[in-house]
């Protein structure tokens, strides 16, 4: 499993913050929680000094950071300690990664393939230190001691996996239900343009609603919660690192959950522009049959990803013009979801992450 996963950062594998002082910043996050929620120390928080092209993402009790030259990731693992590792990436980078309409969909795979991977990663490193003598003494099945053998594989099925279940789930369900609908409306009105479009917007509207219905009932989930408070914490300690400040957890904990360059954003950014590419395509192609619409559906994912791609950088690059911030809000909205106040010990994981990607060249990583 950890074939394509390295030790290689032991030196900051433990953040040493004192137990007392991390009491005192948690009971003063949650104080602060309490009378203002996400707003909490915004005022003492720095302005950005530079935007970075460092991100990341949650993990189980872990946080993955991918910089320019390198990618980690730290867990929290059962007996306490912080474990750092390297995430070995091919030091290629394709031409077509580099061209702006195309990099887009090719990013966008890399990163569900890494992000499973740490996932996955993440769940066993979790559980170390805290198993019982019978757990360990558990003999493996022989599917268990395949997939030991080709990790690479079982990364790659379950990320495929899941993007076919997302693409089910959000692309082709809305489809399928417009497709039904379109049974019972009479042929003269479905023949005509206008209702084409009507269709395009009322699968949309499906799509955005089960997304928000999805992410609504995930962020109920107990083990769910717990993610996103670490994925708060990983846009804290971002916030914290373009601000300038020294990466403490103090100085972490004061810094807004939402960040405007988020994954979740990206999300919302794709169902906004497929309402627009499915009802352009719908004008000029008709209302097909089912197999059809669904196929044409299929064939615009790649477009419609390296667009959202390039619009979410634009806005990332000009996040102080108001009309960038305005069409921003959206996706900064859906972040009360997708994250959570985290406390000190989750920052302590996230800054073990973070530093171990920054680049020796502050400017190797500028937006």
């Amino acid at each position: 499993m950890s074939d394509n996963i390295e030790k290689s950062v032991d030196e900051i594998a433990e953040i040493p913050v004192e137990e007392k002082d991390l009491k005192e910043v948690e009971g003063e996050v949650v104080e602060k929680e309490e009378k203002a929620g996400e707003e909490s120390g915004k005022a003492e928080c720095k302005p950005c000094q530079k935007k970075t092209t460092i991100g990341g993402q949650a993990l189980i009790e872990g946080v993955m950071m991918v910089g320019p030259k390198r990618t980690c990731m730290a867990v929290r693992k059962g007996d306490g300690t912080i474990h750092v590792e390297e995430i070995k990436q091919g030091e290629r980078v394709s031409y077509f990664e580099t061209v702006p309409f195309v990099r887009g969909c090719l990013r966008f795979y890399k990163m569900l393939v890494t992000g499973t991977g740490a996932m996955m990663r993440s769940a066993e490193l979790s559980e170390e230190g805290n198993e019982d003598e019978e757990t360990q003494d558990k003999p493996k099945s022989a599917l268990d001691k395949f997939f030991e053998r080709h990790s690479n594989l079982l990364v790659t099925i379950s990320a495929i996996f899941g993007m076919l279940l997302s693409i089910g789930l959000f692309i082709l369900l809305p489809r399928l239900i417009v497709d039904v609908i379109a049974r019972f409306i009479d042929e003269n009105i479905y023949a005509t343009g206008w209702m084409t479009v009507v269709l395009n917007l009322i699968e949309g509207f499906l799509r955005m609603l089960l997304f928000i219905l999805y992410i609504y009932f995930a962020s109920k989930l107990k083990d769910i919660k717990r993610v996103w408070r670490y994925h708060g914490a990983e846009h804290k300690t971002i916030a914290c690192y373009e601000a300038g400040e020294p990466l403490t957890v103090e100085n972490v904990l004061k810094y807004p959950r939402l960040h405007p360059r988020c994954g979740t954003a990206f999300m919302f950014i794709v169902l906004a522009i497929s309402i627009i590419i499915y009802s352009i395509i719908g004008v000029f192609v008709g209302e097909g049959n089912m197999a059809i619409n669904i196929l044409v559906r299929l064939v615009a994912i790649p477009i419609i990803c390296s667009i959202s791609f390039e619009i979410l950088r634009f806005l990332g690059r000009h996040d102080k013009n108001p009309f960038c911030r305005l069409l921003s809000k959206p996706g900064l909205w859906f972040q009360n979801f997708t994250t959570a106040e985290p406390d000190a010990k989750i920052v302590e994981v996230a800054i073990a992450s973070l530093q171990a990607v920054i680049p020796e060249n502050a400017e190797d990583d500028v937006w």
